[in-house]
């Protein structure tokens, strides 16, 4: 199962002031120059938690990582939870995709390229929505997804309800992609393996489900598309789902502003 953390439970003033990075945050200490910086440690906490997980994010891996103790990071920040709160920031700045042709494209090519900020960070999933971390990077995100819709025309409560579906329906699709994933490193066991040897098992003890399941049946014998070989099972579906569902919403998109029009 993957742990959900909350972001954001550090001291709402000091968190807020390094994030944006205000002149409150900039604290004059007496002593030798400082070797390290807030954003040197940031960069090091993404790495480790690029490649260990979030179960393999500590002070202390991210201090061995810069060759420090994990006492040494406390200078620069507060505590695990304030770590996070940056580093999720800080990623966030890599999305900035630029001005499109009309609104469609627009919100296709952000939805792809946070597709792939999150296959590229896939602990930035565990991190809960229910608790933003109100970041300038994070915000920047969204709104530029806000001014790619804009020419649709929506109302505002409208306009709510879509960028919720669309931040829900990349989540959702990128992490089946990193279950699949985390899945299959865990467990020594790949997805088609998984699948093959289950469904063997299904058709001995339910010969016949295809009497008792007919709608299962039929929609896992008519799909549209051909998996990829040299694409795990559960990631061709779950990208699929992600292209179906987008277009699915854009056209909802486009039968609302008509109607509101």
């Amino acid at each position: 199962m993957s742990v959900v953390v909350f972001a954001a439970q550090g001291d709402p003033r000091r968190t807020m002031a390094m994030l944006w990075r205000a002149a409150a945050a900039a604290e004059v200490r007496p002593g030798p120059r400082p070797t390290l910086s807030v954003d040197v440690i940031v960069e090091a906490a993404v790495a480790v938690a690029d490649a260990e997980g979030m179960a393999g994010l500590s002070m202390r891996a991210v201090g061995e990582r810069l060759g420090r103790t994990a006492m040494a990071l406390y200078t620069y920040v507060a505590d695990k939870s304030e770590l996070l709160d940056l580093m999720y920031d800080h990623v966030h700045g890599e999305l900035g995709v630029g001005p499109a042709a009309d609104w469609r494209a627009g919100v296709r090519a952000w939805a792809e390229e946070l597709w792939a900020f999150y296959l590229r960070h896939p602990w930035v999933l565990q991190v809960s929505m229910a608790r933003p971390v109100l970041g300038p990077n994070e915000l920047d995100s969204a709104e530029r997804l806000l001014r790619a819709l804009e020419p649709a025309g929506l109302s505002a409560p409208v306009l709510r309800g879509v960028v919720s579906q669309l931040n829900h329906l990349v989540q959702g699709a990128a992490r089946m992609v990193t279950d699949s994933r985390r899945a299959a490193r865990e467990t020594g066991q790949s997805d088609d393996d998984w699948w093959y040897a289950r469904s063997a098992e299904l058709v001995e003890v339910a010969p016949d489900f295809g009497a008792r399941y007919p709608l299962l049946t039929w929609l896992e014998t008519n799909k549209d598309s051909t998996p990829n070989e040299t694409v795990p099972y559960m990631e061709h579906e779950a990208r699929a789902s992600f292209e179906v569902g987008l277009e699915l919403l854009l056209a909802g998109v486009e039968a609302t502003r008509l109607t509101e029009g």
